[in-house]
């Protein structure tokens, strides 16, 4: 009788192992239906622009032709001998280099000096983060008002204190900087929301323990509050790395790429170049050369925000 109900039990349970991988099978089947629909709209929003895209990097493709003859790797050697193209990525280098510094280590300070609580910090807190929830598009018409020669509020005081009127957006010199500092204007209230949030994630013992040791402010600053906050510096240096190789809607508002293509970038060429002058191959090898760059870019802050033995 023992040995029919040992035989028994090994049956159920050589049964029940036969049965383990198809109970594994099925308890995936609802996640994958759930996820279906999110899948479905990245590979046909995401994953097949951007496959096609390269296909038509590698044509000779223009909008309404009737042949778009293969070129393999033909527009991206034309574009690397494009004079245009290699000031675009000069420029776009520039303005994310130059506004990305300044916005993070302007939202450091004001995060520092802003993480209380009281009413004045909350404040002023909401009156420099007020820019970022405006569209880029807004600022940039607002702008390009305010620093009009003829009509703009800036010419308009100059003119009554006896100077000449500001031709800011007109000068192939200053046109750069100006679309830059308004970059910096509009983001920095970004840096420091987050920032702030991070601050207050610091465990307060790390605040006692150092004045404890007798550290001030600024020791206290740099030696604690700087290095805890490094992985929200670097969410917040590869977000805004990102949103400025990418920038368009402020250039294209303010100049359009000028004057002179002095404030042209990768993606105000792209959109001139594929739907102006509709060479959509040249525009899709743009877009392909800009996802490398960002990649690149994004690699290196990577490794160097990541952690080490001393974090």
């Amino acid at each position: 009788m023992h040995e029919v109900a040992s035989a028994r039990n090994g049956a159920r349970e050589a049964s029940a192992a036969s049965r383990a991988p198809f109970r594994g099978r099925v308890r995936w089947q609802p996640a994958w239906l759930f996820m279906a629909p999110s899948l479905m709209i990245l590979g046909v929003f995401v994953a097949f622009p951007t496959f096609q895209s390269f296909w038509y990097s590698l044509h000779d493709w223009t909008i309404g032709a009737a042949e778009q003859p293969w070129v393999g790797w033909g527009n991206y050697r034309h574009i690397a001998a494009d004079p245009r193209f290699w000031g675009a990525l000069l420029h776009t280098v520039e303005i994310t280099a130059v506004s990305v510094v300044f916005i993070v280590v302007i939202g450091m300070l004001l995060a520092t000096a802003l993480s209380g609580e009281g009413i004045g910090s909350r404040a002023i807190r909401s009156i420099f983060f007020f820019p970022t929830v405006v569209s880029l598009t807004a600022v940039g018409l607002a702008f390009r008002f305010l620093l009009d020669p003829d009509i703009g509020l800036a010419s308009g005081l100059a003119q009554g204190l006896g100077l000449q009127p500001i031709r800011l957006l007109s000068s192939t010199q200053w046109a750069l900087p100006t679309i830059i500092a308004v970059s910096v204007w509009k983001s920095v209230g970004f840096a420091m929301i987050v920032l702030v949030a991070g601050i207050k994630g610091i465990p307060r013992e790390l605040y006692e323990a150092a004045r404890i040791d007798g550290a001030g402010s600024v020791a206290i600053t740099r030696y604690v509050t700087i290095p805890a906050l490094r992985p929200t510096t670097m969410f917040v240096t590869l977000m805004l790395t990102i949103q400025s190789l990418q920038i368009f809607d402020l250039v294209y508002v303010m100049t359009a790429g000028g004057p002179l293509f002095s404030t042209d970038t990768l993606v105000t060429k792209l959109i001139r170049d594929g739907f102006v002058q509709f060479k959509a191959g040249e525009a899709a090898a743009i877009s392909w050369v800009l996802l490398l760059l960002i990649a690149i870019v994004t690699a290196i802050q990577l490794r160097y925000f990541r952690y080490n033995d001393a974090d």
